[in-house]
């Protein structure tokens, strides 16, 4: 059977990726439809060409109407200029690249790869090689560095969602591995907390934000809606109640540390509403409003004999109870 529309052109890909260009430049919005007449190839062979769009690195959209997409270019992006760096920058970025392993296994880190690729390629060979020891200077520790692997499918699709701010339903596997949960979610940000990687997004099931652990994200179904963050929205001030990533109610939390530790604790920022006060004995006392019972003992914990929990009082007694347990556990020792 004939196509119809106009005849099949005789030319390169290259210069009907070419052309496909040029069309989308020059309307609102360009179907697979419209694409097929104009060039005369087929649908398949249309988006391959897509991909070789995208992969050249246009910013190639779509948005859903009546039932069709239609392929467009984010706007504005042309007059985006060349970005240059200096060489302290270059070894500033190399330094941070250098502290990203916690992104091993997620297509985050193929991406990183990929611009460092893009950057070397540039670069004389003996001062690509020298960033490149740069980069491998300083490791972080990561004990217990999650592993992104397995989920790698679920993330390329989450990574597609953040950027063209598309609703998602994910499937969720609970902390106790029971069975997965679907939740539909407009995702706004991806955050990082001790070794993890979480989406922070609106959750449309408890029409509230939440934050889901991205290694128990099972399946994700990227959905033809589309989403605004909200214009007020910021992570830190969707986080500056909580601790850590729980939201739950405040309390007010005073822990005295030890003389010997007493520095380090005084020296950083535990929280945006933190006192310190200093106190006769060479100890602190730092006082903070924060949610996040766990994650507030845990850090407790962590300090041993040299943190004291004053209050508040019921959190207290739930940290002298745990600290009985783990005693029993050494008893006879």
């Amino acid at each position: 059977m004939p196509r119809k529309g106009r005849p099949s052109k005789k030319y390169s890909q290259a210069a009907r990726v070419h052309d496909i260009i040029r069309l989308i430049e020059a309307r609102h919005g360009v179907s697979l439809t419209e694409l097929e007449e104009e060039t005369g190839v087929g649908r398949r062979t249309i988006q391959r060409d897509l991909i070789a769009i995208q992969e050249a690195g246009y910013p190639l959209t779509f948005d859903w109407e009546e039932g069709e997409k239609l392929f467009r270019f984010i706007t504005g992006f042309k007059d985006v200029p060349p970005i240059s760096f200096s060489l302290q920058e270059l070894m500033t970025l190399s330094l941070i690249r250098s502290q990203i392993d916690f992104l091993e296994g997620t297509p985050f880190a193929e991406d990183v790869a990929t611009v460092f690729r893009k950057v070397n390629s540039v670069l004389p060979p003996r001062f690509a090689a020298h960033m490149e020891r740069i980069a491998k200077v300083a490791h972080p520790l990561l004990q217990g560095r999650r592993d992104y692997s397995k989920c790698h499918d679920a993330l390329e699709s989450i990574r597609q969602a953040l950027l063209f701010q598309q609703s998602i339903v994910i499937s969720y596997l609970p902390a106790g591995r029971g069975e997965a949960a679907n939740y539909r979610v407009d995702p706004y940000t991806v955050l990082f907390q001790k070794g993890g990687l979480y989406l922070l997004g609106f959750a449309h099931n408890r029409q509230a934000l939440r934050t889901f652990a991205l290694e128990r994200i099972c399946g994700v179904e990227v959905l033809k809606e589309r989403f605004e963050i909200p214009e007020d929205f910021t992570p830190e001030q969707a986080l500056q109640t909580a601790f850590g990533l729980v939201a739950e109610p405040i309390m007010e939390v005073k822990v005295r540390f030890s003389p010997g530790i007493a520095h380090a604790v005084r020296d950083r920022v535990w929280h945006p509403s933190q006192e310190v006060a200093a106190q006769e004995d060479g100890s602190v006392v730092l006082t903070f409003r924060a949610g996040g019972r766990m994650e507030i003992l845990s850090w407790i914990l962590s300090y041993g004999a040299h943190a004291e929990l004053l209050a508040p009082h019921d959190l207290r007694q739930e940290l002298a109870a745990m600290a009985r347990q783990t005693c029993a556990l050494y008893d006879g020792a």
